[in-house]
């Protein structure tokens, strides 16, 4: 690696921010000679460009022995932030590549068909007479011998010990702060019938009740793993397999791996890695297998594929801690820390708090917040805004309250199969709807007009009968509990306020909110704990959904004339009687079946359903 390359490799014409002073610390970090350097850059800080720049510094072939490594890989766990890396014209010599499912094959009679079930795969001995031409095959090898190659976190993992996908001289990990969680997830078996194609053939005993779980867990894989091969070795006699049965093939292999993995890692007395087994439902029931800082399966994924790390995150909050989850010793690794560029008074935070989100509390708390929301959209009734809901059912929840008050037709839902879909609509919308989010608190960019305000409904703890958060807090790790939730606030605050001159509003409805800042002080960013610091009580009209229709019915849509901001102090009685008899005001736009917006719907009752093929 050359870290004095960064300047000349930093892709844009001009520096923004304090993107200069943060190539400067970056090439001095390395040139320390620190393998790797954690890059805690808060959202407008050009992510993107610093990783380009960083990924330019790698040996080349042209300077480099055949021994050695060359060139970089650049990877991210989220599909979105790839996306954005595509449709970057300044990121343009990045080589993307994805896995085969996401692309079709280019056979005559097989253009429905993913390559990952295409006549390749299930015939054998296949000879493909266009795989020159093969979409996948020819991004794999643009992919394998240009500079940089870019794929996501989860293609990056499975391309380990790859001939293609060798090992590069620098790899950059850009949203890196979920690492140890993603890796986590990666390594974690799902046995169930949906996972396990052979699955009445074994008999599931009741692992979780055994006096140790986990070594009974050991010897189901062991037996599991067995039977994968026989049925999988069953299926490779014959000539040709429907796709069908490629997938049961492909799945078999891939639980064995998984099975064998596992047990290889309990049984290394030299792992660092804890496993635990939950199987609340006992004999006969689904049994997952979960790993707690898989240190290294990170190794063999992740720290073996390059001599070089760069680690871009808003939120690596504590060092050291981070490290430790990851497998890395923070005497190796050196951080640094840039700026942020927005003013604070343009990413203010507001304290609408309606009580506590805890389980408890929730049936209580929940039609406080719907009622909160009302206001919210009288007081934005020219402005997009989102809810982040934290989960399908306080999402659910909140969208028949709104529809009970009379404003689903501003309000848009998702549900796990339809989420991309819905975004999609609701960004390109004109009017100015309101979505109720799942799980959205990263890689959205919702720069502009896009986005004006935001609410968070819940405090993002992680769930406590979880077996892994359940074992991490009996050990007493409560900072890393809080550090999580604030991780995710963090996250989630930065989706509306995407430039120094962007504005938007987050109020926070969860008092649990308020007490995880307290509790989350000592691992806050001085940018963020300086928004903390300045939370103010706003101003709310009267709870009026009349009001909160108001911006349906202006000229100009989602956009205001002053610039977006909110103008509307309008207030109403409120009205505690408000009846299913008079929601009929402002049915003009198109409805799903639940009462709120639906693309699904819209699509459906166009008049050109038919020329799309929905009709």
């Amino acid at each position: 690696m050359n870290p004095e390359r960064i300047f000349d490799a930093f892709p844009a014409p001009s520096y923004r921010g304090n993107q200069e002073q943060a190539l400067r610390d970056i090439r001095d970090a390395f040139a320390a000679g620190n393998d790797v350097v954690l890059v805690r850059a808060p959202t407008g800080s050009g992510k993107s460009l610093l990783a380009r720049a960083i990924a330019g510094c790698a040996r080349t072939v042209e300077e480099s022995e055949p021994k050695h490594a060359t060139d970089a890989y650049y990877t991210t766990p989220q599909v979105s932030q790839l996306d954005d890396v595509e449709s970057e014209s300044l990121l343009d010599d990045l080589s993307i590549i994805r896995g085969k499912r996401n692309y079709t094959c280019i056979l005559p009679g097989e253009h429905d068909t993913p390559v990952n079930r295409a006549p390749c795969v299930r015939q054998k001995g296949f000879d493909c007479t266009v795989r020159h031409r093969c979409p996948y095959f020819s991004d794999r090898a643009i992919a394998s011998s240009k500079s940089i190659a870019a794929m996501t976190l989860a293609y990056f993992m499975q391309t380990a010990g790859s001939d293609v996908f060798r090992k590069r001289d620098v790899v950059v990990v850009d949203e890196a702060h979920g690492l140890a969680e993603w890796a986590e997830m990666y390594a974690t078996i799902e046995l169930n019938p949906r996972t396990v194609p052979v699955w009445d053939d074994v008999g599931i005993p009741d692992v979780a009740g055994a006096d140790d779980s986990v070594e009974r867990a050991a010897r189901l894989a062991e037996t599991l793993s067995g039977v994968c091969e026989r049925a999988k070795d069953e299926l490779l006699t014959k000539p040709e397999l429907t796709p069908e049965e490629a997938a049961r093939r492909d799945r078999l292999q891939e639980l064995r791996s998984e099975l064998d993995w596992f047990v290889k890692d309990y049984r290394d007395p030299t792992s660092a890695t804890t496993w635990v087994v939950d199987q609340p439902g006992g004999e006969g029931t689904q049994v997952v297998i979960k790993p707690l800082n898989p240190e290294k399966y990170l190794h063999h994924t992740v720290w073996d594929r390059g001599n070089k790390f760069a680690l871009l995150s808003a939120t690596i909050l504590n060092k050291d801690a981070f490290c430790r989850q990851v497998g890395l010793d923070p005497r190796d690794v050196a951080l640094v820390d840039v700026p942020h560029t927005f003013p604070v008074e343009n990413r203010l935070l507001y304290d609408v708090t309606q009580g506590r989100m805890t389980f408890e509390h929730r049936d209580e708390t929940i039609p406080k917040i719907a009622r909160l929301v009302v206001r919210l959209m009288a007081r934005h009734p020219n402005e997009k805004g989102l809810i982040h809901a934290h989960s399908y059912s306080i999402q659910e929840r909140l969208a028949e309250l709104l529809v009970n008050f009379g404003v689903g037709e501003r309000v848009r839902t998702h549900s796990k199969e339809n989420r991309d879909a819905e975004l999609d609509a609701w960004k390109a919308s004109s009017d100015p709807e309101l979505f109720l989010s799942v799980k959205m608190e990263e890689a959205l960019d919702l720069k502009g007009d896009l986005c004006r305000w935001q609410v968070l409904c819940k405090a993002p703890y992680l769930n406590t009968s979880d077996s892994r958060v359940a074992r991490r807090l009996e050990e007493g790790q409560w900072s890393w509990y809080h550090r999580t939730a604030l991780r995710t606030v963090i996250q989630a605050c930065g989706r509306v306020v995407r430039a120094p001159d962007d504005h938007g509003a987050t109020y926070l409805a969860d008092s649990s909110l308020l007490d995880l800042f307290e509790r989350a002080r000592a691992d806050t960013p001085d940018w963020f704990a300086e928004q903390v610091d300045r939370t103010k009580t706003p101003n709310l009209p009267e709870f009026d959904p009349r009001a909160a229709l108001g911006g349906l019915d202006s000229v100009g849509g989602a956009g205001s004339a002053n610039g977006g901001r909110s103008t509307s102090d309008s207030s109403g009685n409120e009205n505690d009687s408000f009846t299913r008899d008079n929601r009929g005001f402002g049915r003009r736009r198109r409805r799903g079946k639940s009462g709120v917006r639906s693309s699904e719907e819209e699509r459906k009752n166009h008049p050109l359903s038919d020329v799309w093929g929905d009709g």
